[in-house]
């Protein structure tokens, strides 16, 4: 599903963000990425959702080598992958339906399939109800779980969420988690940056610890 293969990261001459990193995330895994901040968390992310290229190594994604993909053709593999960035980027000129309608219109679906798809998605992250509020008068985890909604409504094999439960009190972090569990436990493979250890030890299956001096993998245990 996805596999990083002696992957190296760095901007200009700048020292390497993410340096010889390996694993392999097979397909209907849950997985956390910690480290502190700075360490390449969010980067690693990108990477994965084909936002950002390699400087060195390969990455393949749903058997495609994304670092080897032409720029025309990563949008589509972004229809396969749900990200959602520490910055939502919601859209506070329109309603929370109209954000999430907005992935299904520039992949040209029919406007009342695409409403119906919205919709669905607004019910999942329970925010049935409140499809014509503006973001803006959504509290912080609505807008995540909004965020979350926008991320899904394309009905990816993949989900990246960058730091989802940032700022967020203990219980409205914990139900940020079970949304994504339950997307997980349908089938959709499922990865989240987190420095948040209470959090980890709580849902994590497997995480991937990335600090300035290296990288492990834990399995079964939070960092």
């Amino acid at each position: 599903m996805i596999e990083f293969q002696h992957v190296f990261k760095s901007y200009g001459r700048s020292r390497n963000i993410l340096a010889d990193i390996n694993f392999r995330i097979d397909a209907g895994e849950f997985v956390f990425v910690s480290g502190p901040s700075g360490a390449g968390k969010s980067t690693l992310l990108k990477l994965i959702g084909g936002l950002e290229p390699p400087s060195r190594g390969s990455i393949t994604v749903r058997n495609q080598r994304i670092d080897k993909m032409p720029l025309r053709a990563r949008p589509y593999l972004r229809r396969a992958v749900g990200v959602i960035l520490q910055d939502a980027h919601l859209l506070f000129d329109r309603s929370a339906i109209n954000n999430v309608l907005l992935p299904l219109t520039v992949v040209g679906l029919e406007h009342g399939q695409a409403v119906s798809r919205a919709r669905a998605a607004l019910e999942k992250v329970g925010l049935s109800g409140k499809e014509d509020l503006n973001p803006i008068e959504m509290s912080g985890g609505e807008q995540q779980r909004l965020a979350i909604a926008r991320a899904i409504v394309n009905r990816p094999a993949i989900l990246i969420a960058d730091e989802p439960t940032a700022n967020l009190d203990h219980e409205s972090a914990r139900r940020i988690l079970d949304v994504f569990r339950d997307f997980n436990r349908v089938g959709v493979t499922t990865l989240i940056a987190s420095h948040d250890t209470r959090l980890m030890a709580e849902y994590a299956n497997r995480t991937l610890q990335i600090t300035q001096g290296g990288f492990n993998d834990f399995a079964g245990v939070a960092a």
